[in-house]
């Protein structure tokens, strides 16, 4: 039994893997970093809710984006399970199988993607992820990660759109039918959503055009099922991408660290 952690900039997600699938996931909104005591009692009533004691979980493993949590989270993990967690950080992606430039930069969610798309689907990979910031990674066999291109999200430009105009609501994430909105609600939308469907064709387009490499496209993140008409432009949609790349790192990792001993 494994648990992942994945720290977002707008969300941390908790799941559970055992028996060969994602069994449980929690989802709670990141807030400004809270004391141990208050990560532990949450982390508690999640397993107590999934009916599981900390002693069961064999292993965990945590990716951040916001390093300022990381250490609460550590502590807390350790508290609650008796097991110390891998956090992915530059140290780890250095052993990987696969090459990670610029580790002190990049995002364990990005290396985590790239990682599942290669190992999960064999074939070299364009993933396009639907987060806070919509970003889009090829990952190479032979290439390692070769480039990556960075987004706002969907829900971040909405949310900039209202907190820099003093009459434009925050609106919800729902595609209209029409590029014209008749109102200003179904206006962002359509300048928001349909804008966000030409941006994701274009940017694979162009990655596309600019390699002899044939790719195949991969969607994850919670927004990745909003943009209907993208649909036919991604072979696959996988929602635990990132957290398929987190336990695949883990189990690289602990490999790694046996044939070492």
């Amino acid at each position: 039994m494994i648990v992942a952690i994945d720290i977002g900039n707008t969300n941390i997600v908790i799941a559970m893997y055992r028996n060969g699938v994602w069994t449980n996931a929690f989802r709670y909104e990141t807030k400004e970093p809270q004391p141990e005591f208050f990560y532990e009692q949450a982390f508690r009533n999640i397993l107590l809710e999934w009916q599981v004691t900390g002693s069961e979980i064999d292993h965990c493993v945590i990716s951040s984006v916001v390093p300022d949590v990381n250490q609460v989270i550590i502590e807390t993990v350790t508290s609650v399970t008796g097991k110390h967690p891998l956090l992915l950080q530059p140290e780890i992606y250095k052993n990987l199988d696969i090459y990670v430039p610029h580790p002190y930069e990049i995002g364990s969610d990005i290396v985590s993607n790239a990682y599942a798309a290669l190992k999960l689907y064999g074939k070299n990979c364009i993933v396009v992820d639907f987060g806070t910031a919509l970003t889009f990674t090829v990952a190479n066999h032979e290439k390692g990660i070769s480039g990556v291109t960075i987004a706002p999200g969907l829900k971040t430009a909405i949310n900039a759109l209202a907190s820099n105009t003093a009459q434009l609501p925050v609106v919800p994430l729902e595609l209209p039918e029409s590029a014209l909105g008749h109102d200003t609600v179904s206006a962002i939308q359509a300048g928001v959503l349909w804008g966000y469907v030409g941006l994701v064709k274009q940017i694979i387009s162009k990655i596309k055009s600019e390699s002899s490499t044939h790719y195949k496209v991969v969607a994850t993140g919670g927004l990745s099922s909003i943009l209907i008409p993208l649909e036919s432009e991604f072979d696959a949609i996988s929602k635990n991408l990132t957290l398929d790349g987190m336990r695949l790192i883990y189990a690289f990792q602990e490999k790694h660290e046996k044939e070492d001993c």
